[in-house]
């Protein structure tokens, strides 16, 4: 028995099943904790060492570069060839793709990607030179609504069609018009374009989406419950030749909707995808019964199209606790009593974590901590690429790759501080954009 055989006998039924189901659409649903990241580089191994599939036709895409990376060391440890597969994120596999193509996405030279901060920048100077009052009109509200139009890959020239026509859609199109020609002077695109702009593309120039389906021969897509529209209509587009499409992902885990995500992708995939096979996880190797009863009592209520019962071999474990606060100050002395009589028991400060939804509910948990002498740290906060010398030095590089990237020059120019006047910068960064005002569609 070799070593791939081996990791195949350690698999539940249900793991064997998907893992062995290699040839058309697949859709795996998997349950917390039910071990599909397993499964799924398990998948790989399996089409490279049993089906004699070629490591470079696999393309495997999950949401997280950190998913990516664990996924991509689990491949590497099971056949040789694990380094040949694109295993990668939807927004790292396009944007490999448009600066690989550039030329058919619209852009002369190298472009830059606009963090959420660099395209609030522009936006505000979208208004401003449109004269539109954005105290009644959030540069945050307007990125909100161009967003959601391109994660429907609605483009500029076709938003009032698609939303309805209405004074308040007609002055978002002409935003978003301005806003895409703004990008364009720059040589640069915003989060949302990397999907956007990659499938636009390949739709209009079907010889570059004929090479990528030469290519790739089977698709993996991990957390499927959290694909866009548009992460949804490109992953089809690519694997339709094929038809070796395998998904995994679980309807009651989806929290992405507030970004675009929708469940209708998991729960309309057997109707998109004929002849499609449904294999449930269930078995969860993480929590105890009494943990799995009851989530599994509160997704009950969801209205599932892919219903499942999780279950353990773990049986019993320590009853849940449900505590009602009358507010936060109340449910941060809690936490604090409740750490302190645990402590009496045995237990010590680092077998402890709390966890809060955002980071601006931690100061009054963190002021109950300090009342009370309990030692913390805070794992969070300000991400490395946000601090404000990073996205600095980053300026400087961005601007000498690309000198039409007009955000860049406007964040350094006065950085340190040169005594440029106002009147100067925007001349300089007129200069830089060089801006067209027609909407280029890829």
């Amino acid at each position: 028995m070799d070593k791939i055989d081996t990791i195949i006998n350690q698999l539940n039924d249900r793991q064997r099943e998907a893992v062995k189901q290699t040839q058309g659409p697949l859709l795996v649903v998997a349950g917390a904790g039910s071990g599909k990241t397993k499964m799924l580089t398990v998948r790989i191994a399996y089409l490279i060492e049993r089906c004699g599939v070629d490591a470079s036709e696999i393309l495997a895409v999950t949401f997280t570069n950190k998913a990516a990376r664990e996924m991509r060391e689990r491949v590497r440890s099971m056949v040789s060839e694990g380094d040949k597969v694109s295993l990668t994120t939807f927004h790292s596999f396009c944007c490999g793709l448009l600066r690989r193509w550039q030329q058919y996405a619209g852009f002369s030279t190298a472009f830059t990607i606009y963090d959420d901060s660099d395209s609030e920048k522009l936006m505000k100077n979208v208004l401003k030179e449109l004269k539109i009052n954005t105290k009644a009109l959030t540069p945050k509200t307007v990125l909100e609504c161009i967003s959601s139009a391109k994660n429907e890959l609605i483009e500029p020239y076709d938003y009032c069609a698609s939303v309805g026509n209405s004074p308040a859609s007609a002055n978002i199109q002409k935003i978003y018009e301005a806003y895409q020609n703004a990008l364009m002077a720059n040589q640069a695109v915003d989060f949302d374009d990397l999907i956007f702009k990659t499938y636009l593309m390949l739709k209009n120039h079907p010889e570059l989406l004929e090479s990528l389906q030469r290519r790739y021969k089977y698709f993996l897509v991990d957390e499927y419950q959290d694909t866009n529209h548009a992460q949804y209509r490109l992953i089809s587009m690519i694997s339709s030749a094929s038809g070796n499409l395998c998904v995994v992902g679980d309807e009651d885990q989806s929290i992405y909707s507030w970004r675009g995500a929708t469940i209708r992708n998991i729960q309309d995939f057997a109707s998109d995808f004929p002849g499609a096979r449904v294999v449930k996880l269930e078995q969860n190797y993480r929590s105890t019964q009494i943990i799995l009863d009851a989530a599994g009592a509160v997704i009950a209520k969801n209205a599932s199209a892919h219903p499942k019962k999780l279950w353990t071999e773990k049986a019993g474990g320590d009853k849940l606790v449900f505590y009602r606060a009358a507010d936060d100050r109340e449910e941060a002395s809690w936490i604090v009593r409740k750490i302190d009589s645990l402590r009496a028991e045995g237990y010590g400060y680092s077998d402890f974590a709390v966890l809060f939804r955002m980071n601006s509910l931690s100061r009054p948990i963190e002021q109950a901590l300090q009342r009370s002498g309990v030692p913390y740290d805070i794992t969070g906060g300000t991400k490395f690429f946000d601090r404000r010398e990073v996205k600095d030095i980053l300026a400087y590089l961005r601007f000498i790759d690309n000198p039409r990237d007009g955000i860049s020059l406007e964040r350094i120019i006065n950085t340190p501080k040169r005594g440029i006047g106002a009147g100067a910068i925007e001349k300089q960064i007129g200069r830089a954009s060089c801006r067209e005002r027609v909407y280029h569609p890829v």
